[in-house]
């Protein structure tokens, strides 16, 4: 409970620490020098704050004493970072790969490739304790299979498997879809801290959801909710990669933007910086096809707020970046379709975590483990150096 208040929250005090977990003060300084002696956790000196008195001693959160492993696996990227407790980025490399049907071999291999890199400069390595992986897909949380990735070419594909053995993994490791992860980020870290209703949604080559219902990840049965990219919102729309017709993505993906606005659908990152500059310059093309991706926005997200009364939209990605264009078609289609009630609590912001969320939202679930028993960690952990001595 400490740890796990102190990793989520930063540094508190002990009177806040009993606050927070309702724990006596007697058991908070007994726990917080196991905790120590386990350099999980380290006491340091607050500032005054204005009032009589010392000032207050704040416990803190020990970036190496806990590391994890996050990546993700973009359609056009690949990310390693390794993460202490806390969530500080220790260190993280990127690499961008070029779009279309990369191998599942050839994407491990670039993983660990980065994996080696990152722990080259990073210390730590010896206290890691789970590894977590975002995936452009279907991924059945369970044993990381990943049923369908259409963007990346992959069907059926038994990733954390395949991953883990050629990482040859001791601690756990976790594969789930890259905007479940965005959203634990931005719940946790980003645009909706203290939101306990919230609903992600990014889009790139393709449109993916999130969603957290009274604090808690909404993932379905086996993992694969939150697909709202493939909600089916306009009944004469194109054929989509999925196999079906009309679904969101096709409407406010990125190549329904670079299609509108006269640009190869395919042409990335660079052609959409293009079309935002035309956006900036007033061209007439580009204008419309950004009203266009905030009409069917709107169209999409009426549907989410009906269906979920979340407090907050966090938008990333592609969608992030258009906020500022697309906010006040998106407004009109909410208040044109939404219902009145949840319509009026909701708010539409951008993501302030940026391409780094679902990264950091998979370093928090590799934190998992570890965050729900830390003592028996630490001393399975313990164990183990021991063995190996």
């Amino acid at each position: 409970m400490i740890v796990r208040e102190l990793h989520e929250h930063g540094s508190l005090s002990r009177s806040e620490l009993g606050v927070r977990t309702g724990l006596t003060r007697s058991a908070i300084r007994v726990l917080i020098g196991e905790l120590a002696d386990l350099h999980l956790v380290n006491e340091g000196t607050s500032a005054a704050l204005g009032t009589p008195g010392r000032p207050s001693s704040l416990v803190n959160p020990t970036p190496l004493g806990a590391v994890v492993l996050g990546m993700d696996v973009k359609v056009d990227s690949v990310d390693v970072a390794a993460v202490g407790l806390g969530g500080e980025i220790l260190n993280q490399i990127r690499v961008e790969r070029p779009r279309g049907r990369i191998s599942v071999d050839r994407t491990v291999a670039d993983l660990v490739d980065l994996v080696d890199r990152v722990w080259a400069i990073t210390p730590g390595r010896e206290a890691l304790v789970g590894i977590g992986v975002a995936v452009a897909g279907l991924v059945r949380r369970s044993d990381g299979l990943v049923y369908n990735a259409p963007n990346l070419g992959w069907n059926e594909v038994p990733f954390g498997a395949q991953l883990s053995d050629a990482l040859h993994a001791t601690v756990p490791l976790a594969v789930a879809n890259e905007a479940d992860m965005a959203v634990l980020a931005e719940h946790r870290r980003g645009a909706a801290i203290q939101a306990e209703h919230v609903i992600y949604l990014s889009g790139e080559v393709g449109v993916g959801g999130g969603v957290i219902i009274d604090g808690r990840p909404l993932t379905g049965l086996a993992g694969y909710g939150g697909e709202v990219g493939h909600m089916p919102v306009n009944p004469n729309g194109i054929a989509c990669r999925c196999g079906s017709y009309g679904c969101w993505e096709t409407e406010i993906g990125e190549g329904a933007l670079l299609l509108r606005a006269g640009h190869r659908p395919g042409g990335g990152q660079g052609e959409v910086d293009v079309v935002l500059e035309e956006v900036a310059a007033g061209v007439p093309e580009a204008l419309n096809a950004v009203d266009n991706v905030g009409r069917w926005l709107g169209v999409g997200l009426a549907i989410l707020v009906n269906v979920f009364d979340p407090e907050i939209v966090v938008l990333g990605g592609l969608l992030g970046r258009l906020h500022p264009y697309v906010l006040a078609r998106v407004e009109r289609e909410l208040d044109r379709l939404a219902l009145r009630a949840p319509r009026g609590l909701v708010r539409v912001v951008p993501s302030m975590l940026g391409t780094r969320a679902s990264l950091l939202g998979a370093a928090e679930l590799a934190f998992e483990p570890m965050l729900s028993d830390p003592l028996g960690w630490a001393g399975v952990r313990t164990a183990a150096i021991a063995a190996s001595a």
